[in-house]
């Protein structure tokens, strides 16, 4: 693998972990991940885990959103 998709999958494993901290503080449950002797159960690493799956969604609708704009801008452009 090059140098920079490792630094690329570093990158995005360091964002992914910042979001579960972020999520878990949001739902209390923080001091449950930070106690590396104390297992999560189930129930909360899957509460961890949707709701980090419904702020990816939510930030990919908002790009995609994004990216629509611009392209709808540029046609504009051209066309005048």
């Amino acid at each position: 693998m090059g140098h920079k998709k490792d630094n690329d999958r570093l990158r995005t494993e360091r964002q992914l972990e910042k979001l579960k901290w972020e999520t878990a503080k949001e739902l209390g449950l923080d001091d449950d991940l930070a106690n590396p002797g104390d297992e999560l159960t189930t129930r909360e690493a899957g509460k961890i885990g949707g709701n980090m799956v419904r702020k990816l969604v939510k930030a990919g609708e908002k790009a995609l959103a994004g990216e629509g704009d611009r392209k709808a801008r540029l046609n504009l452009q051209d066309e005048l």
